[in-house]
């Protein structure tokens, strides 16, 4: 991985040589089997006081699908699109107050919506230009590439937890 790809896609590193869409496929079934594993014991239990728990990451991974879709559509809809960055700690502020399930059940929802565009659209479009604000430009394939990537960093964090 170049100096280059690690700044546009710090996820890469966890991509590797990995089909994008398959990753993106397979993951909310990964993570139902991880959460099943983990339990409704533990699934809130922080595995160190400065990590987050299952549960939270559960809700990040909602949250980052909701934001991914963003991006994806509004990259495919407008030219040379600047991209909204987010800070994961200020989102991250409710979800004590959210179900585990519930995060599970929108990330698996929304995944499949964006799935299908992403599968519809990867070919076409993948290097439709855009521009993250910290990252600099990117393409369509390199959102792809991150959200594959971003899901692997927490599916290996999930099973970590889940032992």
């Amino acid at each position: 991985m170049s100096a280059a790809t690690a700044v546009l896609n710090p996820y890469a590193k966890y991509l590797g040589e990995q089909e994008p869409l398959a990753v993106l496929a397979a993951t909310p079934g990964k993570l139902k089997g991880l959460a099943e594993k983990i339990g409704p014991g533990r699934i809130a239990a922080a595995p160190a006081a400065d990590k987050w728990s299952a549960r939270e990451i559960l809700c990040h991974l909602a949250d980052c699908e909701i934001a991914f879709g963003f991006r994806l559509r509004q990259t495919l809809a407008e030219d040379n699109h600047t991209i909204q960055p987010f800070d994961q700690d200020k989102w991250s502020a409710p979800y004590a107050n959210l179900s585990a399930d519930e995060a599970l059940a929108a990330f698996t929802a929304a995944r499949r919506w964006n799935h299908l565009l992403m599968d519809g659209a990867l070919e076409e479009f993948a290097e439709k230009a855009v521009t993250h604000p910290e990252r600099g430009s990117m393409t369509f394939a390199t959102i792809v590439e991150t959200m594959a990537g971003h899901d692997l960093n927490h599916l290996a964090q999930m099973e970590r937890i889940a032992g």
